[in-house]
């Protein structure tokens, strides 16, 4: 079964293979990967979104590839993801966003997002979705506080990802529960 989700602005759709080129080339960028765990070449890109389709067969959802219509064939990756490493939150659904350069400042994460969380909560059943960052990644801070997210700094934790020491290794925990029906 084929799933998109449109917002006023924005389709969120499946992943093409004709978006691997435009992933490597504006979203995989030092700027955007800033505070993610970079993605190195083309290889890493299409790597990453053979994981995203192949999550998206297994569990219904993954990250979708963000497109404005008629504007911008790819614009970013939005999603939901399993939490599939070792951590003390308990088991868990992350959403995360990575937007091209040229995208930032105009609303499009929170945007897509906001769908993404009602996607969830609502075809999906989730009861909790989470989001993480580091400390210093104010933009991504700020959204998540915007789609209602509250934070309980007992819950920050050390990303297994970076080797002690690293600048990315200390993440933030974000948590939204579904609202009671």
């Amino acid at each position: 079964m084929t799933v998109a989700l449109r917002t006023p602005r924005l389709l969120l759709r499946e992943w093409r293979d004709d978006d691997i080129d435009r992933f490597a080339a504006d979203l995989a960028t030092p700027e955007v990967t800033e505070m993610l765990p970079p993605l190195s070449d083309r290889a890493a890109c299409a790597a990453w979104i053979g994981r995203m389709r192949t999550h998206n067969e297994t569990h219904g959802f993954a990250y979708w590839a963000v497109e404005v219509p008629g504007e911008a064939p790819l614009v970013g990756a939005i999603g939901l993801t399993r939490v599939n490493f070792p951590h003390a939150f308990g088991e868990a659904v992350e959403i995360g966003w990575r937007l091209a350069r040229p995208h930032w400042g105009k609303g499009y994460a929170t945007e897509a997002a906001r769908a993404t969380i009602e996607d969830g909560f609502c075809r999906l059943d989730i009861g909790e979705i989470v989001a993480f960052t580091v400390p210093m990644n104010q933009r991504s801070r700020d959204v998540m506080t915007r789609l209602g997210m509250t934070r309980d700094p007992a819950d920050d934790f050390d990303f297994h990802r970076f080797e002690p020491g690293h600048r990315l290794r200390r993440h933030v925990l974000y948590r939204l529960r579904r609202p009671p029906a």
